[in-house]
């Protein structure tokens, strides 16, 4: 039933889709659309790696039409991450993804983390033999939203070569987007200061962090995927030039004990970001 539905789908409005998303790019720095009415998804092409020769950087873009949202890796309270697949590829060793921060939504369904309008996932490469060209190919499943969720898919398939054409520029914003690692309890006007568990009849995570701008919005997530932990919300009682942010400590799979357990924090303060990785005690 999804697949027929998703045929339908894309049968809708190629066109549709196309006169919103950005029209000229060449042949061998982006893939063609994979796309709907709702969202399209391509394949965009990047140079050598700026950290070393021979990672390639590349770029997952998805395109939503207006009033439509994507997913984050940790949706929220619903939604489907996206899953990337490149096990077509030639020439490849490995793919590493990163996320771009995202925002934070609110409505009668709960809070829900993701994207809208345009987002680009950064992509570092290692081939196989960095004297040949790699062969990307994509496939992803991913959901987008408007009132109701709709599942989605894309492929895509592009040859990189570091002395080609490239969306060099795109993906420096999408890299800069991306949260920088973090200690907890470090300086600087971007930092989550504390971390500490209430105890009681309704355990719950205190946060306190710096912020410089806003909005200001935390995301945590647990060791594993099958952790479910609510998204952190802001509350009062935080020091002078801080705030706070309580999550219930619920969403734990059954069995699992949060004694040591692994937590990832993301702020998201205006254009800056963070992550910051920290163990309960």
């Amino acid at each position: 039933m999804i697949a027929t539905l998703l045929r339908q789908l894309a049968g809708l409005s190629v066109a549709g889709f196309l006169a919103f998303a950005p029209a000229g790019a060449r042949a061998a720095d982006a893939s063609p659309w994979s796309a709907d009415g709702r969202s399209g998804v391509r394949l965009i092409a990047g140079g050598v790696s700026r950290a070393s020769v021979a990672p390639l950087r590349a770029g997952v873009e998805i395109k939503l039409a207006t009033g439509w949202k994507t997913y984050w890796r940790y949706p929220g309270d619903s939604g489907v991450p996206p899953r990337f697949d490149f096990t077509g590829s030639q020439n490849v060793r490995s793919v590493e993804i990163a996320w771009p921060a995202p925002r934070r939504f609110s409505d009668d369904s709960g809070v829900t983390i993701g994207y809208t309008d345009n987002v680009v996932f950064p992509l570092s490469i290692v081939p196989k033999d960095d004297r040949k060209p790699v062969l990307l190919r994509l496939k992803l499943d991913y959901a987008v939203c408007e009132k109701l969720c709709v599942p989605a898919e894309g492929q895509g398939e592009l040859t990189l070569d570091a002395n080609g054409p490239t969306f060099d520029a795109a993906l420096d914003a999408a890299e800069a987007a991306v949260p920088k690692p973090a200690q907890l309890g470090a300086d600087g006007p971007l930092a989550v200061r504390t971390v500490r568990r209430e105890g009681g009849e309704h355990p719950r995570i205190v946060v306190d962090v710096a912020a410089p701008q806003t909005p200001v919005e935390l995301f945590a997530e647990g060791p594993s995927a099958d952790w479910a932990l609510p998204v952190p919300e802001p509350v009062g009682g935080a020091a002078a030039g801080l705030q706070r942010f309580v999550f219930a400590l619920d969403g734990v799979p059954p069995g699992a004990s949060t004694n040591g357990a692994a937590l990832t924090l993301t702020l998201v303060s205006g254009t800056q970001a963070i992550e910051v990785a920290t163990h309960l005690d």
